[in-house]
Protein backbone atom coordinates (compact mmCIF):
# COMPACT_ATOMS: atom_id res chain seq x y z
CA UNK A 1 0.00 0.00 0.00
CA UNK A 2 1.33 3.94 -0.94
CA UNK A 3 1.14 5.78 1.84
CA UNK A 4 -0.34 9.37 0.71
CA UNK A 5 1.47 12.83 2.11
CA UNK A 6 0.45 16.40 1.56
CA UNK A 7 2.52 17.97 -1.25
CA UNK A 8 4.10 21.35 0.14
CA UNK A 9 5.00 23.21 -2.84
CA UNK A 10 3.73 26.45 -0.97
CA UNK A 11 6.38 26.38 1.31
CA UNK A 12 9.99 27.68 0.06
CA UNK A 13 12.38 25.14 -1.09
CA UNK A 14 16.15 25.74 -2.15
CA UNK A 15 19.24 24.68 -2.83
CA UNK A 16 22.51 26.24 -1.08
CA UNK A 17 25.64 27.08 -2.81
CA UNK A 18 26.68 23.21 -2.04
CA UNK A 19 23.73 22.17 -4.05
CA UNK A 20 22.08 20.82 -0.92
CA UNK A 21 18.20 21.18 -0.62
CA UNK A 22 16.72 23.18 2.15
CA UNK A 23 12.81 23.20 2.79
CA UNK A 24 11.34 26.05 5.13
CA UNK A 25 13.17 29.00 5.61
CA UNK A 26 16.62 29.12 4.02
CA UNK A 27 18.07 32.18 6.06
CA UNK A 28 16.68 30.99 9.87
CA UNK A 29 19.06 30.77 12.48
CA UNK A 30 17.58 27.28 13.54
CA UNK A 31 18.91 24.40 10.97
CA UNK A 32 17.37 21.02 11.33
CA UNK A 33 19.63 18.64 9.40
CA UNK A 34 18.83 15.17 8.34
CA UNK A 35 21.00 12.62 7.53
CA UNK A 36 18.18 10.32 5.23
CA UNK A 37 18.34 7.52 3.19
CA UNK A 38 15.65 7.03 0.91
CA UNK A 39 15.16 3.47 1.52
CA UNK A 40 15.19 3.26 5.03
CA UNK A 41 11.51 3.05 6.69
CA UNK A 42 12.58 5.18 9.82
CA UNK A 43 13.48 8.06 7.23
CA UNK A 44 10.09 7.64 5.63
CA UNK A 45 8.52 7.58 8.67
CA UNK A 46 10.21 11.19 9.47
CA UNK A 47 9.71 12.40 5.78
CA UNK A 48 5.90 11.80 6.57
CA UNK A 49 6.57 13.82 10.49
CA UNK A 50 8.21 16.96 8.49
CA UNK A 51 5.06 16.80 5.90
CA UNK A 52 2.32 16.33 8.05
CA UNK A 53 3.70 18.31 11.31
CA UNK A 54 6.93 20.01 11.09
CA UNK A 55 6.79 21.98 8.00
CA UNK A 56 3.40 23.30 8.57
CA UNK A 57 4.11 24.18 12.24
CA UNK A 58 7.77 24.99 11.82
CA UNK A 59 8.39 25.92 7.93
CA UNK A 60 8.18 29.97 7.95
CA UNK A 61 10.83 29.68 10.98
CA UNK A 62 12.94 26.92 10.27
CA UNK A 63 15.64 25.46 7.83
CA UNK A 64 15.06 21.59 7.54
CA UNK A 65 18.45 21.25 5.27
CA UNK A 66 19.22 17.19 3.84
CA UNK A 67 22.20 15.52 3.53
CA UNK A 68 22.51 11.97 1.47
CA UNK A 69 23.23 9.14 3.23
CA UNK A 70 22.88 5.98 1.47
CA UNK A 71 23.61 2.86 3.82
CA UNK A 72 25.31 0.03 1.99
CA UNK A 73 22.66 -2.28 3.37
CA UNK A 74 19.89 -0.86 1.07
CA UNK A 75 19.78 -2.32 -3.00
CA UNK A 76 18.69 1.14 -4.21
CA UNK A 77 19.38 4.01 -1.82
CA UNK A 78 23.02 5.56 -3.53
CA UNK A 79 21.13 5.74 -6.88
CA UNK A 80 17.94 7.50 -5.11
CA UNK A 81 20.18 10.22 -3.52
CA UNK A 82 21.67 10.41 -7.02
CA UNK A 83 18.55 10.62 -8.50
CA UNK A 84 17.13 13.08 -6.14
CA UNK A 85 19.82 15.49 -6.69
CA UNK A 86 19.12 15.15 -10.66
CA UNK A 87 16.02 16.12 -9.83
CA UNK A 88 16.96 18.83 -7.26
CA UNK A 89 18.66 20.51 -10.22
CA UNK A 90 15.57 20.50 -12.55
CA UNK A 91 13.78 22.16 -9.87
CA UNK A 92 14.08 21.82 -6.32
CA UNK A 93 10.27 21.42 -5.62
CA UNK A 94 10.98 18.16 -7.99
CA UNK A 95 13.33 16.78 -6.10
CA UNK A 96 11.26 17.18 -2.90
CA UNK A 97 8.34 15.52 -4.73
CA UNK A 98 11.13 13.02 -6.05
CA UNK A 99 11.83 12.01 -1.98
CA UNK A 100 8.31 11.78 -0.86
CA UNK A 101 7.15 9.72 -3.55
CA UNK A 102 10.10 6.99 -3.40
CA UNK A 103 10.01 6.99 0.67
CA UNK A 104 6.30 6.53 0.27
CA UNK A 105 6.78 3.42 -1.83
CA UNK A 106 10.23 2.28 -0.58
CA UNK A 107 8.46 -1.60 0.01
CA UNK A 108 7.32 -1.29 -3.42
CA UNK A 109 10.38 -0.77 -5.30
CA UNK A 110 12.65 -3.30 -5.67
CA UNK A 111 16.05 -3.02 -6.83
CA UNK A 112 15.64 -4.53 -10.64
CA UNK A 113 12.89 -1.84 -11.12
CA UNK A 114 14.14 1.04 -10.04
CA UNK A 115 15.58 2.46 -13.03
CA UNK A 116 11.90 2.16 -14.19
CA UNK A 117 10.85 3.86 -11.08
CA UNK A 118 12.82 7.06 -11.63
CA UNK A 119 12.02 6.94 -15.41
CA UNK A 120 8.00 6.69 -14.56
CA UNK A 121 8.29 9.59 -11.70
CA UNK A 122 10.13 11.58 -14.86
CA UNK A 123 7.96 11.34 -17.21
CA UNK A 124 4.75 11.70 -14.80
CA UNK A 125 6.25 15.33 -14.17
CA UNK A 126 7.46 16.24 -17.20
CA UNK A 127 11.33 15.68 -16.79
CA UNK A 128 13.02 13.67 -19.64
CA UNK A 129 13.17 9.97 -18.47
CA UNK A 130 16.62 9.37 -20.57
CA UNK A 131 18.82 12.55 -18.71
CA UNK A 132 16.78 11.12 -15.24
CA UNK A 133 18.81 7.67 -16.09
CA UNK A 134 21.38 8.92 -17.67
CA UNK A 135 22.07 11.24 -14.34
CA UNK A 136 22.37 7.98 -12.03
CA UNK A 137 25.84 7.52 -13.20
CA UNK A 138 27.01 11.41 -13.24
CA UNK A 139 29.66 11.11 -11.23
CA UNK A 140 29.60 15.05 -9.92
CA UNK A 141 26.21 13.75 -8.78
CA UNK A 142 27.79 11.09 -7.06
CA UNK A 143 30.42 13.36 -5.70
CA UNK A 144 27.52 15.42 -4.40
CA UNK A 145 26.21 12.47 -2.30
CA UNK A 146 29.51 10.88 -1.22
CA UNK A 147 30.22 14.37 0.48
CA UNK A 148 27.11 14.57 2.58
CA UNK A 149 28.09 10.95 3.12
CA UNK A 150 31.38 11.52 4.78
CA UNK A 151 30.32 14.48 6.40
CA UNK A 152 27.97 12.08 7.90
CA UNK A 153 30.71 9.69 9.39
CA UNK A 154 33.21 12.65 10.47
CA UNK A 155 29.91 13.97 12.63
CA UNK A 156 29.38 10.11 13.74
CA UNK A 157 26.54 9.43 11.64
CA UNK A 158 25.68 5.48 10.93
CA UNK A 159 22.31 5.09 11.46
CA UNK A 160 19.56 6.71 9.62
CA UNK A 161 18.02 9.55 9.99
CA UNK A 162 19.99 11.38 12.24
CA UNK A 163 18.66 14.71 13.04
CA UNK A 164 20.32 17.45 14.27
CA UNK A 165 18.57 19.99 15.69
CA UNK A 166 21.39 23.00 15.66
CA UNK A 167 23.37 20.93 16.95
CA UNK A 168 21.64 18.14 18.68
CA UNK A 169 21.18 14.81 17.74
CA UNK A 170 18.03 12.56 17.52
CA UNK A 171 19.01 9.45 15.95
CA UNK A 172 17.14 6.51 13.97
CA UNK A 173 13.64 6.40 15.54
CA UNK A 174 12.42 9.74 17.89
CA UNK A 175 9.07 11.38 18.49
CA UNK A 176 7.32 14.26 17.26
CA UNK A 177 7.08 15.82 20.69
CA UNK A 178 11.10 15.33 21.47
CA UNK A 179 12.13 16.66 17.93
CA UNK A 180 9.23 19.90 18.33
CA UNK A 181 10.75 20.59 21.85
CA UNK A 182 13.98 20.97 21.05
CA UNK A 183 12.98 22.99 17.87
CA UNK A 184 10.96 25.19 20.38
CA UNK A 185 13.63 25.54 22.72
CA UNK A 186 15.95 26.37 19.38
CA UNK A 187 13.60 29.55 18.58
CA UNK A 188 13.31 30.56 22.05
CA UNK A 189 17.51 31.08 22.14
CA UNK A 190 18.47 34.68 21.99
CA UNK A 191 19.94 35.68 18.70
CA UNK A 192 23.69 36.06 18.80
Amino acid sequence: MTRRWPVLLAMSVSLTAEQRLVEGNPASRVRVVAYEDLQCPDCAAYRAMMDVHLLPKYGAKVAFEHRDFPLPKHSWARKAAIAARYFDGVKAELGVRFRQQTMARIREIAAAAFDEHVRSFAKAHGADPEKALAALADPKLGALVEEDYQEGIARGVGRTPTVFVNGEAFIETFTLEEISRSIEAALAEPKK
